[in-house]
């Protein structure tokens, strides 16, 4: 059964588990995106009702609520009354991702994101947004720096530029108060169901579809980068819904950086494959961001309580067995 607003064809709202029942209500936004999907079922574990608003419902969304709407072509007001219709006291941006043109870029982290906070303010009562921004946020720095939050942010490339406008638009609204918000720069995760289009996605998914005897080529630079496991992410988005922190960005990640050399041969060990399975060769590769990035995280442990849980191993192993075989 369904329950479709008047004036917008095309997106609908599951009834039964939304409506006349008791409960916080978290829209996700973004929902069958990799970080996402972690933060639906990290919300419905914590036993928060939640609605999914993707652009198709995911397949595997059986008796879940879905409002299936696509967000880059809809109005503030229909998103509005999308997010009023149930109740909505939370909201959590986790669309975006990697695109490349400058255009895009602005479409999807700087348009959207104003968008969604004019959606935000139109509602009775404005709900508690988070953004998920990024740790390129800050740009370079230089290597062996702990990037915490006075950091003054100085991004060079089209994806840090846009998602640092996208969070400043969330805390510029907070300060207005017209929405309570709060933005986690979160590093760059792995674990399971990562998204194909980044560099650890695509090595899984390349050695997935490996024949049996062949080597596979890599290009791979001496960069050092933090990660965090996609699941510790959504457990801060849960924490952020819980706690009164607002108006503030807070760094996300493990705290400490990997070289790519490294973090590869410990995927390749996670994947039961021997050493030699990958050829690697050195020289400049493109990148969001600097070839260093360590975020200082103490920030997060002291205004959410929340650290870092999944090892790395863990991740990468979860990150593989995750990942079907094409």
């Amino acid at each position: 059964m369904t329950r479709r607003r008047s004036g917008e064809p095309g997106t609908s709202v599951p009834a039964g588990d939304l409506f006349g029942e008791p409960g916080p209500v978290v829209a996700v936004l973004g929902a069958t995106g990799s970080i996402g999907r972690q933060v639906v079922s990290a919300f419905e574990t914590s036993g928060y009702r939640v609605l999914a608003v993707a652009r198709r419902r995911p397949p595997t969304a059986a008796g879940r609520a879905c409002a299936e709407l696509d967000l880059s072509a809809a109005s503030s007001a229909r998103i509005a009354g999308i997010l009023s219709a149930v109740g909505a006291r939370f909201v959590v941006n986790a669309t975006g991702g990697w695109v490349s043109s400058a255009e895009q870029n602005q479409r999807a982290h700087v348009e959207l994101v104003e968008r969604l906070l004019e959606a935000a303010a139109l509602m009775p009562e404005p709900p508690r947004f988070v953004q998920i921004g990024s740790v390129h946020e800050y740009g370079p720095v230089p290597y062996g720096t702990a990037v915490d939050e006075a950091y003054e942010p100085d991004p060079q490339t089209p994806y840090g530029r846009s998602k640092l406008a996208g969070s400043n638009a969330v805390l510029r609204a907070t300060r207005e108060g017209r929405v309570p918000g709060v933005v986690l720069r979160a590093v760059n995760v792995f674990g399971p169901g990562v998204a194909a289009g980044s560099f650890l996605g695509s090595v899984v998914r390349g050695l997935r579809a490996l024949p049996p005897g062949d080597r596979l080529r890599l290009k791979v630079s001496a960069a050092e980068r933090d990660f965090v496991d996609v699941r510790d992410l959504a457990d801060a988005v849960v924490r952020v819904a819980e706690s009164p922190l607002t108006g503030r960005a807070v760094n996300i990640g493990r705290g400490e950086a990997l070289g790519m050399r490294r973090i590869l041969a410990l995927l390749v060990a996670e994947a039961g494959r021997g050493p030699d399975v990958l050829e690697l060769t050195g020289g400049a590769v493109s990148s969001h961001g600097g070839d260093w990035t360590q975020a200082d995280v103490r920030l997060a442990e002291r205004l959410l309580g929340w650290v870092p849980k999944t090892s790395v191993r863990q991740s990468l192993r979860d990150m593989w067995e995750a990942t079907p075989a094409p």
